[in-house]
């Protein structure tokens, strides 16, 4: 059973990063994972991307219900409730949908699983919230900019907001959205750089989330 929406939101709201990740390698995963968990993070999304997300999935949670009790793993990338059905009877924490889908929506609320819907517009943000979303991720995050949250945060006041694609882990782009008012951050390749991960360099890639944290707490 997964945890209280409530519990997840909080956990998102004090990592403050969310990486986002998908690879068809296994391997690849795990490596990873470690990495962002060394790293201090303690929310994970896996996006269902590729033919080999629901096997690297089960990997991924195996690995972090044997080393990782503190780590919340979610599921991205879904976009209907029968995935979101799947992913929550394999142990997904939450869910993280790149549009906003009623029905994956009232199935979540059914499981008390936090769901996580995309939106880009106002008009999305209010059916995310009319289908009582908490936490909106806002994408892509690269085309709306920290003035749109800025611009809309007003608007419904009862909302969180996470940005993304776009975000960078530089001190000037955190900044930027934070100060607009997200409450987190999702970050993909430009936190889990492609170099570090083909070249298997693991103990850079988690200097690397260290160093985003450390802009991160500068911050508070």
């Amino acid at each position: 059973m997964a945890p209280s929406p409530d519990v997840i939101i909080a956990a998102f709201e004090q990592t403050g990063i969310i990486p986002v990740f998908y690879h068809d390698d296994a391997d690849v995963c795990l490596e990873v994972l470690q990495a962002c968990y060394d790293g201090g993070l303690r929310v994970f999304e896996f996006t269902s991307r590729g033919e080999n997300a629901r096997k690297n999935f089960a990997i991924l949670r195996d690995k972090k219900l044997a080393t990782m009790p503190d780590l919340y793993l979610g599921i991205g990338t879904i976009k209907n409730a029968a995935d979101a059905a799947v992913y929550t009877g394999m142990g997904a924490d939450f869910i993280v949908c790149p549009v906003t889908d009623p029905e994956t929506a009232a199935y979540c609320r059914s499981e008390n699983i936090l769901w996580i819907p995309g939106c880009m517009t106002p008009s999305e943000v209010s059916v995310a919230e009319k289908n009582e979303a908490k936490l909106v991720k806002l994408f892509p995050g690269n085309v709306l900019g920290p003035g749109y949250v800025r611009a809309i945060k007003p608007l419904f006041p009862q909302l969180k907001f996470m940005p993304t694609g776009g975000v960078e882990p530089t001190q000037v782009s955190m900044d930027a959205w934070f100060d607009a008012g997200v409450v987190c951050v999702g970050m993909g390749s430009n936190l889990l750089s492609k170099t570090l991960i083909e070249s298997g360099d693991w103990q850079a890639l988690k200097e690397k989330i260290v160093q985003t944290f450390a802009f991160l707490r500068a911050m508070k």
